[in-house]
């Protein structure tokens, strides 16, 4: 979003990397990587750009702002 982007909602890079350091960790102790399960993301975020929706004429209603996760102003 701090390239322009109006708003994303997607997957937590920050929790999926910290799940990567999970499993990285459980291999290192001797854990098969076949016999590891398989996880679904359960973490998202909102994040919303006022910049690029102030140069377009948009208005974001506040309640939607304030569910945002992250703002860039």
């Amino acid at each position: 979003m701090e390239a322009g982007g109006l708003m994303s909602y997607g997957v937590s890079q920050t929790d999926l990397d910290r799940r990567a350091a999970t499993y990285v960790d459980k291999i290192l102790k001797g854990a098969k990587p076949a016999d590891l399960p398989v996880q679904q993301p359960t973490k998202f975020e909102l994040v919303i750009n006022l910049k690029t929706a102030k140069q377009i004429g948009l208005t974001i209603p506040p309640n939607v702002v304030a569910l945002a996760d992250r703002v860039v102003k």
